[in-house]
């Protein structure tokens, strides 16, 4: 299979879950099928499909990161998809752990939800949003004290 064909494939494999999560965020099923860290297989697998054969390139150009060799790899429809892959497990990763965490603060999914979108969209900042958020009050305040 080709880097595009795969990269196009590639946001099936974690759609479902950010559906769940940002539409459903109440429903049981969306918690149990959350609650496994199982779902961030999928993307992880294709990352590993992606990454072994290229193992001896890739660890030369990441033992001794330079700007210029990583924009060349990055450059690539390999090197992209192997990014867009990495992106996709660790943003889920991250997202599944804001929704949960937010489920056990008993945020609100009004605010929980864009922020869960904008964590799938740019990653690091829906997560440093979160973080803000959750310092909000919630039903589950007084459980988390001073760990907020």
């Amino acid at each position: 299979m080709t880097p595009e064909t795969l990269f196009a494939l590639s946001n099936l494999l974690v759609l479902p879950f950010w559906l769940l999560m940002i539409a459903a965020p109440g429903w049981g099923l969306t918690r149990r099928i959350v609650s496994s860290p199982w779902i961030v297989a999928a993307p992880a697998v294709l990352y590993a499909v992606l990454v072994v054969p290229q193992m001896v390139d890739l660890l030369a150009s990441l033992m001794n990161p330079q700007l210029d060799a990583i924009a060349a790899l990055l450059g690539t429809p390999l090197g992209a998809t192997i990014a867009w892959a990495h992106f996709l497990a660790f943003d889920l990763f991250v997202g599944r752990w804001v929704y949960l965490d937010a489920r056990e603060r008993g945020l609100s999914a009004w605010i929980v939800s864009p922020l869960l979108a904008l964590t799938l969209m740019l990653g690091p900042l829906g997560f440093l949003l979160y973080l803000l958020a959750r310092r909000l009050p919630g039903p589950a305040a007084s459980r988390h004290g001073s760990t907020r």
